[in-house]
């Protein structure tokens, strides 16, 4: 059922595209390729425009409808179904309230040994200690 609604939303989307782009404007857009504007061409004179504009209404409402259909069917339901903020929220609340996690052993850092600053001896040592 939501493969076949996917299918549908994408089918309408592309033909009211094609509807909105084929509808004339100043420049004649893809409309003109019916026939030019004064000979009649394929649905008359106002034949096109009028046929066009009731398509990309009906296009429209159809579209609007598929996506609230396909919001509906797609929603989770059950106990997954919630704020995702919500549920982090209650996870933080049980690791504050109740037992602790489990927490792996960790060996202890090493740490360098500290170097003391050179004293004063130390600072110009002869070059033959005696």
């Amino acid at each position: 059922m939501y493969t076949l609604l996917i299918l549908l939303f994408v089918t309408v989307a592309c033909l009211m595209t094609l509807a909105i782009l084929m509808q004339s404007s100043k420049g004649g857009g893809l409309a003109a390729s019916f026939g030019t504007m004064g000979m009649g061409g394929v649905f008359g004179p106002r034949g096109a425009a009028n046929f066009l504009q009731k398509a990309t209404t009906v296009l429209a409402i159809l579209y609007g409808l598929t996506c609230l259909l396909i919001g509906f069917i797609g929603r989770p339901v059950g106990e997954d179904s919630g704020s995702v903020i919500q549920r982090e929220l209650q996870r933080q609340q049980q690791q504050q309230t109740g037992t602790p996690l489990p927490v792996a052993p960790t060996e202890e850092p090493t740490q360098l040994p500290q170097q003391q600053p050179p004293s004063s001896d130390q600072e110009n040592p002869s070059p033959n200690p005696q």
